[in-house]
């Protein structure tokens, strides 16, 4: 009878679980029987085996290698592969190397099946990779260069969340990974930089709606890059966005109650796991190892971190926004079960770590797949492979010793299984190899990048009109320019060659390309200098060894470079604000924000002329950084997070825009499809609509929108909106208030036209008040709805025109003398020296016929080199259009000055000149 039962539950289950599928991958929906059919074919370890998403170090895959026996001889369900495990090589040779390493893992599976009765199931072959380089991505050449969530986030735009994903998941799915750990789904709503945990700019943003909306694309991305071949595992769920411990080294606590929890941090997952789009849904959820304070109304009750335990996971799970995504098989993944934090959380008290107890508690609260990751013990000989093999062994016993232990894995197993048929409808490896002809194309979508940089840019500090006063031009050929850099490096492996990821002449060398001799011309490469911030340290420290405290005072620009804050930095910039206001003084002083934004605070701010936020350091990003700094581009971005330093408070910016008129229709009267960002246009001649007739006993329904907040993208969804129904007289009389929230920044109402009279409506947002008005007389008869629209006039911001700075006719590009113009002027000088030589020697006499010669010598030299060396006014003389003629010509005017000196000379020291002969 127990049997029966236990066969009931796996059909029941499979049925539920295959549909209709509302997954991205979900192409014809497996029959039970498919499932089935496999599931009754695998022995208990097989089926434990499919449980576990394990680890292994370097890259062999031989017959005697872990790896191979993980797979041949404990049939895992999965592998991650990890940057600091060593499974990646060195450049150039990264990436063939991880599409052979993936097909290797995959083809083991398969030799084993083929030589024995065991069941064929395709691996997952993970990775986590974030974006932005090191330390957050795994393979760090050879693809393209992606930006971090943070980046994306502030463009505040979902087609370009939707193009990164389609990038990253065209590229890792060429290289044969079907798993994706990621992407973040975190919200930042009160950044706290002095906390032990940032999570900076691995998270979208701050609010929870667009956090959402930004990961649901980025998931429909990968899904499509991918072609339906990558399960999408969203992290870190119910959210840490709110916690102050790093995850990975000490378990957080947070005290929020799951009320609140679903209001802010639960949000993004919701948007990922109950959308009308399948291509939007997210495969499954990773579990973070979080614990919460008050979570079910008890501020003295604590849980158990929520992937352990089964009541609190249990609560969130049961949530009616994720019940349809649950029964369709979305997977519940939990976090590495083997980081020091768990061992810690575990190793309390007299307690002793037990990893095999450690993974049952983490399935039997609720996870279907056990990410392992680098598990280990204090045990003797307790390495990563023999505490897995340990936990497959003994998971395999409790299952032939447990039928409810077993229900459970049958049903974990159920879903994996459906998993892995939506990626491949048939379990062969020919369906499951990739081949290498599609490498080729990997690392080729930069321009995309570069849209995504220049969008996501962002002006701090200060407004866009204020900086057109404090800087009305950009860097010139009479400037000189000093770039301090915060420099990182990386290593793909711990025995590869290390790289800088953020090279100290990073930025110089982009201004070089773009506006050096072999661009516009704009500056000389002789007058741009860069120092790392380990040489800004070592001068604050009075121990530098190079002359970097003379070229700062020589600077007429010092451009920041702050990429990372994990190290000081931010330190070290007060440092040399503080000890060296002088070299501050008369200065534009630029900073580029590579990273998050809010890590400065407001006397920081205040000692610098801008402050731009770029988000991410990746190539493309340094691009739009020298194109801001010399004018040639605008920051389009917003901050997708609050920054307290300025006074940015995000709730504030993502409520309605006061400024705006909402504009209202009738809902049968406007198309359903908004844009993500809405630009209020200009109405000079207001004209009204003539809409069909409405009477008594009808119902009118009402849309108003798209509204937008202050940055004017749509408002979040479930912005509330207030419709009002008054009456077209003196009094005013309100007849119905309906308040009703917003989706996709548009909101709508209905009223009842139930007495005659005439009547408007009118709809408000706080704090926008003002909207076109609805007008109607209401009768038996029957009158028609016009709508007056408010005239609105939208800001034009004026932008400075900018004029290429002229080359010099005394410089070359390179900072050295025009050599044809140096020969004209010197051979002007000297001829005049000697002809006024000769000339005073026979007048007056030879000693002072060479006074007079220095003098003239002297006066054309000194004309000369003013022009040269860029003195007060030598640049409005080049920039006039003065030539070498021009510089011949000044040189002339200073000769004749020294003739001047030496004739004052004469007169006020000389004998008299009749006394000369």
């Amino acid at each position: 009878m127990i049997g029966l039962l236990h066969w009931l539950t796996l059909i029941i289950m499979s049925a539920s679980l295959l549909g209709p599928l509302p997954v991205a991958h979900a192409q014809t929906p497996v029959p039970p029987s498919k499932i089935l059919a496999v599931l009754n074919t695998m022995t208990p370890e097989e089926r434990v085996g499919q449980l576990f998403l394990v680890t292994f170090r370097g890259t062999d895959t031989s017959a005697e290698s872990q790896i191979r026996d993980f797979i041949s001889n404990h049939h895992v369900g999965g592998v991650v592969l990890l940057a600091e495990n060593d499974n990646f090589i060195a450049e150039p040779d990264t990436i063939p190397a991880a599409h052979q390493l993936v097909n290797s893992l995959q083809s083991m599976e398969w030799e084993n099946t083929a030589s024995s009765e065991n069941t064929y199931v395709p691996l997952f072959i993970g990775i986590s990779q974030e974006g932005d380089g090191a330390p957050n991505d795994q393979i760090l050449s050879g693809l393209t260069p992606m930006p971090n969530p943070m980046a994306i986030g502030a463009t505040w735009n979902t087609e370009f969340a939707k193009q990164m994903g389609t990038v990253l998941g065209s590229e890792l799915s060429a290289l044969g990974f079907n798993l994706f750990l990621g992407p973040s789904l975190d919200v930042v709503e009160s950044p706290n930089p002095s906390a032990q945990i940032d999570l900076g700019t691995r998270v979208f943003g701050g609010d929870p709606f667009w956090v959402g909306e930004m990961g649901r694309a980025y998931i429909a991305g990968l899904h499509t890059g991918s072609n339906a071949h990558m399960m999408v595992v969203a992290k870190h769920f119910p959210g840490r966005g709110s916690s102050d411990r790093v995850p990975e080294q000490e378990i957080a606590t947070v005290r929020k109650p799951l009320k609140q929890l679903r209001l802010v941090e639960l949000q993004p997952f919701f948007a990922v796991t109950d959308s009308m789009d399948p291509a939007n849904l997210a495969d499954g959820l990773l579990v973070s190892h979080i614990r919460y304070q008050g979570f079910q109304g008890n501020i003295r009750a604590t849980t158990r971190p929520v992937s352990f335990d089964p009541t609190a996971l249990s609560a969130v799970i049961a949530l009616p926004e994720f019940t349809k995504w649950r029964e369709n098989g979305g997977l519940i993944v939990s976090d590495a079960l083997g980081s020091q934090a768990v061992r810690d959380f575990y190793s309390q008290g007299v307690e002793t770590f037990s990893p095999r107890f450690v993974a049952q508690d983490a399935f039997l609260a609720g996870n279907d797949l056990l990410y392992l990751g680098n598990i280990t013990s204090d045990e003797v000989g307790s390495d990563t492979y023999s505490i897995t093999v340990g936990i497959l062994e003994y998971f395999a016993q409790v299952y032939k010793n447990d039928s409810t232990f077993a229900r459970r894995v049958d049903e974990a197993v159920t879903r994996i299984l459906a998993q892995k048929f939506r990626m491949y409808d048939l379990f062969t490896v020919s369906n499951v190899l990739t081949t290498a002809d599609r490498l080729d194309a990997l690392g080729s979508s930069q321009q995309i990048m570069f849209e995504v940089a220049r969008n996501a840019a962002t002006l701090i500090s200060p407004d866009s009109q204020e900086l057109i006063t404090l800087l009305p031009a950009p860097p010139n050929q009479s400037d000189r320019i000093v770039f301090l850099t915060d420099t990182s490096s990386y290593k793909q492996c711990n025995g590869c060659l290390l790289y800088d990821a953020f090279a100290a002449d990073a930025l110089q060398k982009v201004v070089v390309r773009l506006y050096g001799p072999t661009g516009s011309a704009q500056v000389f490469a002789s007058r741009l200098s860069s120092f790392p911030f380990t040489e800004l340290e070592l001068m604050l420290n009075r121990e530098s060894t190079t002359d970097i405290e003379s070229y700062l005072g020589n600077a007429t620009w010092i451009v920041i470079s702050l990429a990372d804050v994990s190290d000081g930095q931010i330190a070290l910039l007060r440092r040399f604000f503080s000890e060296h206001p002088n070299l501050l003084r008369n200065r534009n002083i630029i900073l580029f924000s590579f990273t998050a934004p809010y890590y400065l605070d407001a006397t920081d701010i205040s000692k610098l002329t801008a402050y731009y936020a770029l988000y991410s350091k990746q190539p493309a990003f340094v691009d739009v950084a020298a194109r801001l700094l010399f004018q040639q581009a605008s920051p389009e971005g917003d901050s997708p997070v609050s920054i307290p330093a300025i006074e940015y408070d995000l709730i504030m910016q993502t409520s309605p825009d006061p400024e705006q008129v909402i504009s209202l229709s009738l809902a049968e009267a406007v198309s359903t499809t908004p844009t993500s960002e809405v630009t209020p246009s200009t109405t000079e001649t207001p004209e009204p609509t003539q809409i069909p007739l409405y009477r008594i006993g009808d119902t009118i329904s009402v849309r108003a929108g798209p509204i937008v907040d202050h940055n004017q993208n749509i408002v979040p969804d479930r912005t509330v909106v207030r419709f009002t129904m008054s009456t077209r007289d003196e009094s005013g009389l309100i007849l119905q208030q309906i308040d009703a929230t917003t989706s996709a920044g548009v909101a709508q109402a209905s009223f009842a036209i139930d007495m005659p009279g005439k009547v408007e409506i009118r709809a408000s947002s706080e704090p926008a008040v003002i909207s076109d008005v609805l007008q109607f007389d209401s009768s038996n008869e029957g009158a028609a709805v016009t709508i007056v629209p408010v005239a609105t006039t939208t800001p034009t911001m004026v932008l400075p025109t900018l004029t290429p700075t002229p080359q010099s006719p005394l410089i070359s590009p390179e900072g050295y003398p025009r050599v044809g113009v140096w020969l004209l002027v010197l051979l002007a000088v000297f001829g005049g020296a000697l002809l006024m030589f000769w000339a005073v020697s026979r007048i007056v006499s030879p000693r002072w016929g060479l006074r007079w010669a220095l003098c003239v010598l002297l006066g054309g030299l000194l004309a000369y080199n003013y022009l040269a060396l860029g003195l007060p006014r030598a640049a409005e003389w080049i920039a006039s259009g003065a030539g070498a003629y021009g510089v011949l010509f000044l040189t002339l005017i200073g000769e004749a000055l020294g003739a001047l000196v030496a004739w004052v000379w004469m007169k006020v020291f000389s004998e008299p000149m009749s006394q000369a002969g």
